[in-house]
């Protein structure tokens, strides 16, 4: 198992740019499944959980071309359906969260698939009922093995309905996006996520001859199609990503530029890092970060304890939740961090709070952190990465503490982050792979 030993205590200063989007890349990887001509795809950021992914693809014989860094063509004319209920493919998927997605487009073009229940981050509960209700109300029928944890979907004809998810769900959408692309008639959906990366997801179907109307906003009306043909697209830069750069740099950063952000995509995350009293500069597509030897947490308008929770797009994404708590004990102030959708996604600001940061966990969902106004820097120590986003929430504090940190199962950090150590270090941070 993989760790990272951070001296800390360096200041990072220079220019960085932010990798593909992970999200966006396991939802069109698994849309290329609806076509049987070449689909390119440019900016795939090579991380474990998109490598992963197109390794499936691979096997269940798609034609994969890589014609450069983050620049690959995929065909799906010779797609082996006998593979993807092999206890191979499902024991794969059961490693991998992202696999979920090739329910829908297996479903709409071949009629049938199969999937066991995906792993990912250790967050808590996180349900597949939006997507199998979702698929069944366009006329697919379900068989769950409960002793082998594996879900088989026959979907002979799908037909256009209305539909009211029970929650916003980006990859529940997005799979039912898929599914309805071939589904005879008209399919609405309310309630529908609307992230960029769902938006994206849409375009790129869109081009490849889809009738999807409502794009951005979370009723989507998509009108069924006999085929789609291939199409050329390009994922956006990652917004975690992006905002995790922020936070490490106005905790550790001597003036950072992030390149290239698609600032109009980032939604309210740069304002909410401001309500944090950092400094975020917009100019042109980059983001630059001066240096702060200081920032203080705002408050609202009636002068009331500031607060930060998650909320389906437009609200706060809840993967950076985790980056704000860790530049919170920085601050000067005090915020309560309230993560309402995972149960389990706090848990690691017990390492925090051995490191000397100043947080009281309420319960599950809520921490309040008083932050140390930078005039008492946390220590050194020894941690785990329970999943990617506290990971690279620890490796700010390791870079920001006070002696050496040793981050272990550090591979959590390698789903999400590419080649994370060698790209902070350019900027002169001093992180060590065992």
């Amino acid at each position: 198992m993989a760790s990272f030993i951070v001296e800390g205590g360096h200041s990072l200063k220079g220019e960085i740019i932010p990798q593909g989007a992970k999200n966006e890349a396991l939802q069109v990887l698994c849309a290329t499944l609806l076509t049987g001509e070449p689909v390119r795809i440019q900016n795939i950021p090579d991380i474990s959980d998109v490598n992963n992914q197109i390794s499936l693809l691979r096997d269940m014989g798609v034609k994969v071309t890589q014609h450069g860094e983050g620049d690959y063509t995929f065909q799906a004319d010779e797609v082996d359906t006998r593979y993807i209920e092999s206890e191979e493919f499902l024991t794969r998927c059961s490693r991998s969260r992202g696999s979920i997605l090739f329910i829908g487009p297996m479903v709409a073009r071949f009629g049938k698939a199969a999937v066991s229940k995906p792993g990912g981050d250790k967050i808590g509960r996180r349900r597949l009922d939006t997507h199998f209700l979702g698929i069944q109300k366009l006329g697919a029928t379900f068989e769950h093995d409960e002793e082998n944890g594996v879900f088989h979907i026959h979907a002979p004809h799908l037909r256009g309905t209305y539909m009211l998810l029970d929650e916003a769900s980006v990859t529940g959408t997005a799979n039912i996006i898929m599914a309805s692309v071939f589904a005879e008639g008209t399919t609405t959906i309310y309630n529908a996520a609307c992230e960029p990366y769902v938006q994206q997801l849409c375009h790129m179907l869109n081009a490849m001859g889809a009738r999807i109307k409502g794009i951005a906003s979370n009723l989507l009306t998509i009108e069924g199609v006999k085929s789609l043909h291939g199409t050329e697209h390009r994922i956006l830069p990652d917004m975690i990503e992006v905002g995790s750069f922020i936070g490490m740099a106005a905790m550790v950063g001597d003036g950072i530029r992030i390149k290239d952000v698609a600032y109009d995509k980032l939604g309210i995350i740069p304002y909410t890092f401001r309500r944090l009293g950092i400094n975020v500069e917009h100019e042109g597509d980059d983001i630059f970060i001066p240096h702060h030897d200081h920032y203080e947490i705002d408050s609202f308008i009636d002068g009331s304890f500031m607060t930060f929770s998650d909320a389906p797009w437009p609200g706060l994404t809840p993967d950076l939740l985790s980056v704000l708590l860790v530049v919170s004990t920085q601050a000067k102030g005090s915020v309560l961090i309230h993560q309402k959708m995972f149960e389990s996604r706090l848990f690691f600001v017990d390492k925090l709070i051995d490191m000397g940061a100043q947080i009281i966990l309420c319960d599950p969902h809520r921490a309040v952190i008083v932050g140390h106004d930078k005039q008492m820097a946390l220590r050194g120590g020894r941690m785990t990465s329970p999943d990617i986003r506290a990971g690279i929430a620890l490796l700010i504090a390791a870079l920001s503490a006070t002696g050496t940190s040793r981050i272990e199962n550090v591979g959590q950090i390698d789903r999400g982050y590419q080649n994370i150590e060698a790209r902070l270090n350019a900027l002169g941070a001093r992180i060590k792979r065992e």
